[in-house]
C-alpha cells in the first residue's frame, strides 16, 4: 500500500472510500452528543509536509504539541476539543452550503437522504473540530477537504469520548499556534508505516495531589509504572513520543487505510518517561526520560 503515498489524489480517494464503507449504516453518534460535556471532536489532519532534504513534500500527519499551559502538556494531539453549541450549530449549517467542506464531501447527499439525524450530528462534530483547529493553529476551515468520520475513542485517564474526523489540508503550508500549542509537528506517513520506529513507553506515574498529606508531603504512595505502545518521531536532535488516545486513533487509521499493525508492545524497545502529579491540571509535563 506504500504506492498510495506517491499520489495524493489516489490516497485521498482511498481514505474517502474506506471511511465511508467503515461507517456503514449503524449509528455512530449518540443522542444529544452536541450537549454532552464528555464529548470532544478532533481532526485527524493530513497534508503535504515539508519533505526530507532533497526530496519532494510527502503526505504527513499534522499534529499539535500541547503547551505547558494546558492539561497533558508536552503530548502530541490532534487539533480539536469540546463542543461549543452556540457557535458550532451555526458553523455546522455553513459547512453544508455549496462549495463548503461538507457539501464537497462525495457522500454528504447520501447521508442527508438516508441518515438525516446522523448527518446533523456529523456536521456538528466536524464544525467543532474545524473551529478548534482555527483557534489552536489558525487552520483555514475552508481549505480542508473532509474525508470522513472514524470510530470514537474513550480516554483512559479522563471522562471523555473523542469523535475523530479525518481531513486533508491542501494549500495551507504555515500554521500559527496559539497559547495552547507549543508547536506544530509533521510526521510523514511513510515513517508511521515503519515498524522500527515504534516503542514501549514505560511511564512512571507519580502520586496525584489527593495523595498528599495536609503538610504537603507525599503519604508514601508509590508511583505506578505502566507500559503503553508508542511511536517515536525523531527530527534532528528533537524527539517526540506519540502515545495514548492520539496513538490509538492513528493506529486505527493506519490499519483501515494501509492494513498496518505495529509490532506487539512486549517486543518493542523501552522508552522511559514520567507523568508528574500535575499532568491532569496543566501545571506539569509528560516527557521522555
Amino acid at each position: 500500500m506504500l504506492h498510495l503515498l506517491g499520489d495524493a489524489s489516489t490516497l485521498r480517494a482511498q481514505i474517502l472510500r474506506v471511511l465511508h464503507e467503515k461507517s456503514g449504516d449503524a449509528s455512530l453518534f449518540p443522542d444529544r452528543v452536541s450537549a454532552s460535556p464528555a464529548a470532544s471532536a478532533v481532526l485527524l489532519l493530513l497534508g503535504r509536509g515539508p519533505g526530507r532534504p532533497g526530496m519532494p513534500p510527502e503526505p504527513c500527519l499534522i499534529l499539535n504539541k500541547r503547551s505547558i499551559k494546558v492539561r497533558q502538556p508536552g503530548d502530541l494531539c490532534f487539533p480539536g476539543g469540546r463542543m461549543d453549541p452556540g457557535s458550532d450549530i451555526h458553523l455546522s449549517r455553513i459547512l453544508r452550503l455549496p462549495l463548503f467542506p461538507l457539501a464537497r464531501w462525495p457522500y454528504w447527499h447520501h447521508w442527508k437522504r438516508l441518515r438525516p439525524t446522523e448527518a446533523r450530528r456529523l456536521s456538528f462534530l466536524l464544525a467543532a473540530s474545524l473551529r478548534e483547529g482555527l483557534e489552536e493553529m489558525r487552520l483555514n476551515p475552508l481549505g480542508v477537504t473532509f474525508l470522513g468520520p472514524l470510530p470514537r475513542q474513550k480516554l483512559e485517564m479522563f471522562d471523555r469520548v473523542i469523535y475523530p474526523m479525518a481531513g486533508w489540508v491542501g494549500r495551507q503550508k504555515r500554521f500559527f499556534p496559539n497559547w495552547e500549542v507549543e508547536k506544530i509537528v509533521h510526521i510523514p506517513i511513510r515513517d508511521l508505516l515503519d515498524p522500527d520506529r515504534y516503542g514501549c513507553y514505560r511511564l512512571q506515574m507519580g502520586p496525584r495531589p489527593q495523595h498528599r498529606s495536609i503538610a504537603g508531603q507525599h503519604q508514601g504512595t508509590p508511583p505506578v509504572t505502566r507500559d503503553f505502545p508508542c511511536f517515536v518521531h525523531q527530527k534532528g536532535k528533537e524527539r517526540e513520543v506519540l502515545w495514548g488516545a492520539t496513538y490509538r486513533i492513528t493506529m486505527l487509521f493506519l490499519d483501515l487505510i494501509f492494513g498496518f499493525t505495529p509490532p506487539p508492545v512486549k517486543a518493542l524497545p523501552i522508552i522511559e518517561g514520567a507523568l508528574d502529579d500535575a499532568y491532569t491540571t496543566g501545571a506539569g509535563r509528560s516527557q521522555p526520560a
